[in-house]
């Protein structure tokens, strides 16, 4: 049984802008989608409503306006839809454990490019067994070119996660795209922020370009041969993660960054890194649970 790709729906003009670039995966993916709506989950410029009646009349409403939208855009694609009575985090985490995927929308961050995490976002990202996929109504989600690469960040070449490089490779073959691995070697924080590169690899060791090159190899061997039309380049850099990863995605169809799965004393969280990504990010980014 296909599983399929789910989406968030709430009713706001992200949301609709993530139930569209669903139905473009779904169909590049040959997936059903289903759209998912909590009749709990009420958006903040939205009037309370009086009574329970008035709540799932709107929550009818928006189903409905989605369902006709998408099937006019697209009517091959095997859709269903789906009214919650529940809230908006355990309607979605209990989706998610059987889709493929699941897409939220999100609204920008005022005076930056990326993502704004609301508690929904937050707690379905850090939780989710799923990959989760981060869309906002912006450009770039709504015009994506099937030449735009897809960008997979690895932090550890050694110990490279399959689930995540597994979705990164399923994403570009399923686009007939170049998959962009881009590997940085990490330099301490500083005041300067993000994005600031101390120099090519090799500028401190001359052999450094070399091993990770053979670990590059080494790492994406399995995917390769299991999707051989996807063609790869890589990126290296020394640098700082974050600013190296949104250099290399800044003209991407999506990035696809990981998640650790275990807790720390702190509680589930989805890392430095992919919360600095999301932050900063004006593609589609997907966020992959590994142990």
């Amino acid at each position: 049984m296909l599983r399929p790709v789910v989406v968030g729906l709430d009713g706001s003009p992200e949301s609709f802008a993530a139930a569209n670039w669903a139905a473009r995966e779904a169909l590049r993916r040959e997936l059903p989608l289903h759209l998912v709506h909590a009749w709990l989950w009420q958006p903040v410029d939205v009037p309370a409503p009086d009574s329970e009646d008035t709540v799932r009349h709107w929550a009818r409403r928006i189903l409905r306006d989605a369902e006709k939208e998408l099937r006019g855009r697209y009517p091959d694609l095997p859709l269903t839809a789906e009214q919650v009575p529940a809230t908006a985090v355990t309607a979605l985490l209990e989706r998610a454990e059987s889709a493929e995927m699941l897409v939220l929308g999100s609204r920008g961050l005022s005076g930056l490019a990326g993502f704004l995490l609301g508690s929904v976002g937050q707690q379905v990202l850090a939780r989710a067994t799923c990959p989760v996929v981060m869309v906002r109504a912006n450009e770039q989600s709504a015009t994506e070119q099937p030449g735009d690469e897809v960008v997979v960040a690895l932090s550890n070449l050694a110990k490279a996660p399959g689930p995540l490089l597994d979705f990164a490779f399923a994403a570009a073959s399923a686009r007939g795209t170049t998959l962009r691995s881009v590997h940085v070697c990490k330099l301490p924080a500083s005041d300067y922020g993000y994005g600031i590169a101390a120099g090519p690899i090799g500028y401190l060791d001359g052999d450094l370009e070399g091993r990770l090159n053979r670990e590059f190899d080494e790492a994406l061997e399995p995917w390769r041969e299991k999707y051989p039309r996807v063609r790869v380049e890589r990126t290296i850099e020394l640098a700082f993660v974050a600013g190296s990863v949104l250099r290399a995605a800044a003209g991407a169809g999506l990035l696809v960054v990981g998640r650790r799965t275990r807790r720390s004393a702190l509680g589930t969280h989805i890392g430095p890194v992919t919360n600095a990504v999301l932050h900063h990010s004006t593609v589609p980014v997907a966020v992959v649970p590994h142990g």
